[in-house]
This record gives C-alpha cells, sequence and structure tokens, in this order.
C-alpha cells in the first residue's frame, strides 16, 4: 500500500466515539469521546486543576473530549475526578469497540522544564496501573495530588489498560502532573492508531 492509499484508508474509516452518561448520588456525568479527533476540549468537572489536566491529555493526544460534571465538591473532589475517570475509561473501551486494527503498545517520554514523565501503556483488556510519581505535597492548589493516582486507577479499571507511570525526577508538583497527563495523551494516541497490517487483533493468541 502506497503512502496515499494509507492516507485515503485512514479518511475514509468511520470515526471511533464513545459516549457515556453516568448518574450517582455523588456525581452526574456527561461524556462524549472521539479517539479520531483532532484535539478539541469542551470540559468542565467544576474541579479546575482536573479540567486542565483533561485539556492536556486531550491536545497532546488529539482526542476530541466533550465532558460535563457535577459532583459533591462541597465533600472534597474524589467523587468527581474518580467518577470521571470511570467514563473516560467506559468511553474508551466502547470507541474501540472490540480493539481490532489498533497497535495496541504506546509509549511516550515527555519532559516539563525539570520534570520528565516517561508512560507505557497496554490496551489488552487486563486493568493494571503502576504509578511511581515523586509528589512532595499533598495539594497543588486546591486539587488532592493522590487524585491524580485514583483518576488512572479509574480509567484503567474501565478500558481495560496496563499502565506504568514513572517520573524518575522532578521538583514541581504542577509540573510533574502535567508531564503524566501529556505524557498519557501521546502514548494513548500512538495505541489507539490503526495499522491496516493488524488482522483482527495485535496478539498470537488470537484475542485478548
Amino acid at each position: 500500500m502506497t503512502g496515499h492509499q494509507a492516507c485515503f484508508f485512514y479518511e475514509d474509516k468511520q470515526m471511533r466515539k464513545g459516549t457515556v452518561t453516568r448518574k450517582t448520588k455523588e456525581t452526574d456525568i456527561e461524556l462524549s469521546l472521539n479517539i479520531d479527533g483532532t484535539g478539541k476540549a469542551s470540559i468542565n468537572t467544576g474541579v479546575g486543576f482536573m479540567d486542565h489536566m483533561l485539556t492536556l491529555w486531550t491536545v497532546h493526544g488529539f482526542f476530541d473530549l466533550d465532558l460535563m460534571a457535577r459532583g459533591d465538591l462541597h465533600v472534597d473532589s474524589h467523587h468527581t475526578v474518580e467518577d470521571t475517570g470511570i467514563c473516560l475509561g467506559k468511553a474508551l473501551a466502547q470507541a474501540l469497540n472490540d480493539y481490532s486494527g489498533i497497535g495496541r503498545y504506546g509509549s511516550a517520554r515527555v519532559p516539563m522544564e525539570e520534570t520528565v514523565c516517561q508512560v507505557d501503556l497496554d490496551l489488552c483488556r487486563r486493568p493494571y496501573l503502576v504509578f511511581n510519581v515523586p509528589f512532595t505535597a499533598p495539594f497543588i492548589g486546591r486539587f488532592e495530588t493522590e487524585m491524580v493516582e485514583e483518576f488512572l486507577r479509574a480509567l484503567c479499571v474501565n478500558s481495560g489498560m496496563t499502565l506504568h507511570v514513572n517520573v524518575p525526577y522532578g521538583k514541581n508538583n504542577h509540573h510533574m502532573a502535567e508531564a503524566v497527563f501529556k505524557s498519557l495523551g501521546r502514548a494513548m494516541n500512538q495505541a489507539v492508531s490503526m495499522d491496516d497490517r493488524v488482522k483482527g487483533t495485535l496478539s498470537s493468541k488470537g484475542t485478548i
């Protein structure tokens, strides 16, 4: 297949999208994800720092994300952030359908001033999170730093993703969080990309 033919292959392929709604006594979330997007973000979770992180993920992953979340922020951000991760994971799984035709693996290393982050992932329907980020403060502004890990765990469990996040060095907590979400976006973009050499799922077993 020539390069021009490959371009037509991607242009003609139907956009892969997922839409999820979740309403509990703690949160009310509407989320729409297009993994064949251009990086358009319309995000309002009521948690400013989370909106910022998800916008970074969207832009650097070239995804389109439309998200509205209302949660019990009078308690704290935990339920809102975790449930957003649940919905995003479900939308990703929905968009991938049977996970056929994708590269499956993704890796990205992103610097953010004094910080660097390495993300490696496998879209394999075997959820697992390894999280090594040396945050040095319990809050970034009013955002609880521990919620980064909680969000990623919810994302992994509900998308079936194995995810390794490693920040070997860094000082500024905001920079560390930014590097995590930028790396995640780039690695996921790589993993969900279609490869016309892949017939069915990319596995020696024939399934994942």
